[in-house]
């Protein structure tokens, strides 16, 4: 909350430059991080408590944000009485993205166990494609020819990075890439088709997004119990909730649970083209973390796709051509002619 009052200070290209940096080490930090947590040598944590107490922390920090939104404390009752405890089809749409998303963050713990940061923050790239089907045909948009041409180049750099995966040598846990490529797919169609779900519910009212997001991460809670004890209840109830857990894992989850958060806070100080130099600037600090960390050895065919991929991403984030005014002229210079 004072973060985003201390953003609306800053000039306007400070404020650009601030929202950038942080954006891509969060991004980096998070991938290397949570890559890290799962290949060392220490005891293991679930993964699945990791994902249920970062819908918790995104549910506190969501009820603290609307509260300083509705500015007074019976204001803030009544919009939890009757957004939250009055509306139960509400939390049962929103259900749908808490879900989704409960899935989705499972899929990166089991990516990331199996593969590098970097091949993992590469590929996961392709969500910017599967959001782009789901976007054309959840809310009926249109994208550009250039759009379409970064998304087949996007999947073509994608291909070569999965065509000899780059190899971490001082990784010594078992892997298994295939795994983790097929976790990796689950994970971006989940975070296509719930991103544009929930943006949608999002369009349909003028709910706060704020209550929105308080209503998704209390259904959110529920799904990932239920997730922790189906998965690995009878482990939990052996070792306790909280097994393996280091500095190193609540640094994760401390990452995972700001860093959606913080996108919804500066989404209005940002714009497609930062979130692209965001993401392709994640990808660079993630590949250098992973040689000097875990032993990374980037070969010709890594090295290619990574840089098209951040091509592709620059690309589809470039603002549209505006043909009104393009043919407004054009109309305006054959009146001219033929009145000469």
């Amino acid at each position: 909350m004072l973060h985003s009052l201390a953003i609306g200070t800053l000039p306007r290209n400070k404020t650009y430059l601030y929202c950038l940096a942080v954006m891509t080490l969060m991004a980096a930090a998070y991938t290397i991080a949570l890559r890290y947590t799962r290949t060392s040598d220490k005891e293991l944590y679930f993964s699945t408590t990791a994902v249920c107490i970062t819908e918790v922390i995104k549910l506190l920090l969501s009820v603290g944000i609307l509260a300083k939104e509705t500015g007074s404390l019976g204001r803030f009752k009544a919009s939890l009485r009757e957004n939250v405890l009055g509306s139960p089809k509400e939390l049962l749409k929103l259900s749908v993205p808490s879900l989704v998303y409960a899935v989705q963050n499972n899929m990166a713990f089991l990516a990331l166990s199996n593969l590098d940061a970097a091949v993992y923050q590469v590929t996961y790239q392709l969500k910017i494609p599967c959001t782009a089907l789901c976007t054309v045909l959840m809310l009926n948009r249109t994208l550009s020819k250039l759009q379409w041409v970064s998304v087949f180049m996007l999947c073509a750099g994608v291909t070569l990075v999965q065509w000899k995966p780059a190899q971490a040598t001082k990784v010594v846990v078992e892997q298994n890439p295939l795994l983790g490529f097929g976790a990796i797919a689950i994970a971006v169609l989940c975070s296509g088709f719930a991103g544009v779900y929930f943006e949608k519910v999002l369009k349909s009212s003028d709910t706060s997004l704020w209550v929105r997001n308080i209503q998704m991460y209390l259904s959110g809670i529920i799904v990932t119990l239920v997730g922790v004890y189906l998965s690995d209840g009878a482990e939990i109830k052996e070792k306790g909730f909280f097994y393996g857990y280091t500095y190193y894992v609540w640094f994760v989850i401390f990452l995972a649970s700001v860093g959606g958060l913080y996108t919804s806070v500066v989404v209005k100080y940002t714009d497609n083209i930062m979130k692209g130099f965001s993401a392709a600037a994640a990808i660079v600090l993630s590949t250098i973390a992973s040689v000097m960390l875990f032993g990374l050895q980037i070969t010709l065919t890594f090295a290619l796709g990574t840089l098209l991929v951040c091509v592709s991403i620059y690309l589809y984030g470039l603002p549209r051509q505006d043909t009104t005014s393009i043919q407004q002229g054009e109309t305006a210079s054959k009146e001219r002619v033929i009145g000469v």
